[in-house]
Parts: structure tokens; sequence; C-alpha cells
């Protein structure tokens, strides 16, 4: 008969309160089992005492006799210092998905075409000197929408017609004309 050291689940729905037992390795999860050897609750906070209670003889008596822990139950006796548990090491764990990875290369094309047009443009405008820097000036001011709606140009069209007609800027009501 194989014998494992294992969980049986007890407590109530969204409550677990685990024993953990002896029990032939062919009956159910929360059938019946041989000895009690310890309770687990996960519910208490993990530097609790009494989160887990290991009777440590009876655990050490079951290892000798050939029961094989399962994985929690092998964590809670290297933890109690009755059997040493490998550490396990899974490097592809934490790696990134393949879509992922994609998705991170694109943001890397994008991000050195868009340094490579500004280097390029900064040298650009290096060479043209500052009649390039005023033209742009120019192109941002025409595009330049004001409070009432109206762009650059269409103010300047206006300040225009008023000077022509005699009209004070700035300060008077707009005239039809």
């Amino acid at each position: 008969m194989a014998i494992a050291l294992r969980l049986s689940r007890g407590g109530a729905k969204k409550r677990p309160y685990y024993r953990i037992v002896a029990a032939d390795s062919r009956s159910p999860r929360d059938g019946k089992y041989l000895e009690q050897i310890g309770t687990y609750n996960p519910l208490l906070a993990k530097d609790d005492e009494n989160r887990v209670k290991l009777d440590e003889d009876r655990a050490r008596y079951w290892i000798g006799v050939g029961a094989k822990p399962s994985d929690r139950v092998h964590r809670f006796l290297d933890a109690a210092g009755i059997l040493e548990r490998a550490a396990r090491n899974n490097p592809k764990k934490g790696e990134p998905g393949e879509a992922a990875k994609e998705r991170a290369e694109e943001k890397a094309e994008k991000l050195k075409e868009a340094e490579e047009a500004k280097a390029a443009a900064a040298a650009e405008n290096d060479a043209t000197g500052s009649a390039k820097t005023e033209d742009t000036a120019e192109a941002v001011a025409d595009a330049v929408t004001t409070e009432d709606g109206d762009t650059a140009e269409e103010k300047a069209a206006i300040a225009e017609q008023t000077a022509e007609a005699g009209l004070p800027s700035g300060d008077g009501e707009k005239t039809e004309g």
C-alpha cells in the first residue's frame, strides 16, 4: 500500500481548513485516512504559530516507513526541518509571451524611427539656419486658433480692415463692413 502525506480539506465554503494526514494514495482527498499528523489553516497570518501545526515525531515515522509527501506538505516539512526540499527554478516562468515580445519590438522600432526623424530634423534645421525656424513659427501661428474660433490669419485681416477704416483697434466693438 502506497502511503501519502497530504492535505485533507475541511471547513466551509471559502473558509478552508486542512488536516495534514497520512493516507492511502488511492483514497479520495477528503476520504478515509490512516492518521492525522497536523493541521493547516491558510486563513491565519503567515507569521502566526497556529497556521501550521505538525506532530514532528509522527511525520518522521511516516517518512521512515516510506510515505511520499505532497508538494505543499513537503514545504511544511522543510520549514519544520524534518525533510529537506530542493529549490525549484523555472527561468521561463517570468518571461513574457510571444505577443508581448512582438509588441515590445514594434514599440522599440517606432521609438527608434522617431529618434532618427528627430535627429534628421535637427540636422536639417542646423543646415538651413534660422530661416527654417521663422518659417516654422509662421506655420504654427497660422494654425493657432483663438478663443473666438478665429485663426490668426482672420484676426490679421480684421485688424487691417479696421486700420483702413480708421477705427481704433482692440477695445472697440466689431462693426460690419
